[in-house]
């Protein structure tokens, strides 16, 4: 397809710099499965599932990948060069795929030296000022080190209007977040507060986790012109077996399985087979999903509002319909929706 039926005008200032607070105050645009729209809370949320519903999360943790370093000057005279990097995929026990700026003035070869006495060497350069670093430590020491420097590894388009700060150690971290991995934050999930967790419990609504550590990748917009010529980016996701068969069961029963966000979406109808049963499993996933996909697992799917010409904004095209999702960013504009990571949240429903 054509990647520009997926692009939209959105005004800057509607591009959210920091959460709603409480968590659960953020709208939520409930887009039924008759296409209509209807302005709600995500505190109205409960009232829109049925009871027996299994609501599905992903429990990665964002580990704090942004970080600084110093590059020596390469002329004895000449002033040192300051980097920001932001950690993107764990290669081995030591070394890590960064992306890193100013990149046309790093090379292989180079030292970086970080706070706490870390350092790495560039071993290899690619292409978008991505590098491949090998750092002086390893394992469990490597990862102490980066917590201790580390910062939250805010999404450009939040990073370029300002820096990183206490607040977002916290905001750009789900609450149930359990497992180590992830360079961006499974974003849907920032508005579960337990508030809202109980009052889902009262309701008679399940759910069950998942896990995708969430690369970089997920906010890039797709250059190519189109669909069938992008690559995917990869991501390393765990379903247990206790998840698979509350999923299984669901689905035999007749109960809705939602996805909490498009992470999870992903992560399930990559393991599911052709009568989409999910399977118990670990591995990358780099599932493209644009439509004309045929959903196999989830019927419900919680998620922000994307980025244009985005791979999360053809994957809600798939599920509810290209020209509903056109006519709900349209509403959503119209109205005034906070947009991206840190904004308000949608539940669609699978388009038959």
């Amino acid at each position: 397809m054509r990647v520009d039926l997926f692009d939209f005008e959105l005004p800057e200032e509607l591009i959210a710099l920091r959460p709603a607070r409480p968590r659960d105050s953020a709208r939520l645009l409930h887009v039924t499965a008759a296409g209509h729209f209807e302005d709600k809370s995500v505190r109205d949320a409960p009232a829109l599932f049925h009871p027996g519903d299994l609501l599905v999360f992903n429990d990665t943790r964002v580990i704090p990948a942004a970080l600084k370093a110093v590059r020596p000057s390469r002329d004895p005279q000449g002033p040192v060069v300051r980097v920001s990097l932001n950690l993107i995929e764990r290669l081995g026990a030591d070394r890590w795929r960064a992306l890193a700026r100013p990149g046309k003035r790093l090379r292989e070869g180079d030292g970086l030296f970080f706070d706490d006495g870390l350092f790495a060497t560039i071993e290899g350069k690619a292409g978008e000022g991505e590098f491949t670093l090998r750092f002086d430590r390893s394992g469990a020491a490597l990862d102490e080190a980066i917590g201790k420097i580390g910062a939250p590894p805010l999404p450009p388009y939040i990073s370029g209007k300002r820096a990183p700060d206490e607040q977002d150690a916290s905001d750009y971290q789900t609450i149930y977040a359990a497992k180590d991995g992830a360079v961006a934050a499974p974003t849907a999930g920032l508005h579960f507060t337990e508030e809202l967790f109980a009052r889902l419990d009262e309701r008679g609504v399940v759910w069950t986790q998942i896990t995708l550590h969430v690369g970089a990748g997920t906010f890039l917009p797709v250059k190519a012109e189109d669909t069938a010529d992008h690559v995917m980016h990869s991501e390393w996701c765990e379903i247990s077996q206790e998840a698979a068969a509350a999923i299984n069961s669901a689905k035999a029963e007749g109960r809705r399985v939602i996805a909490i966000g498009t992470t999870t979406l992903r992560s399930l109808e990559s393991a599911a087979d052709e009568n989409g049963r999910v399977r118990a499993e670990a591995g990358d996933t780099d599932i493209f999903i644009t439509p004309g996909y045929k959903f196999r697992v989830v019927d419900g799917l919680w998620t922000n509002f994307h980025l244009p010409r985005s791979t999360l904004f053809m994957l809600v095209s798939a599920f509810a319909g290209l020209e509903c999702m056109q006519a709900a960013y349209a509403h959503a504009i119209a109205n005034r929706y906070r947009f991206y990571s840190y904004g308000d949240a949608s539940l669609l429903w699978r388009a038959e």
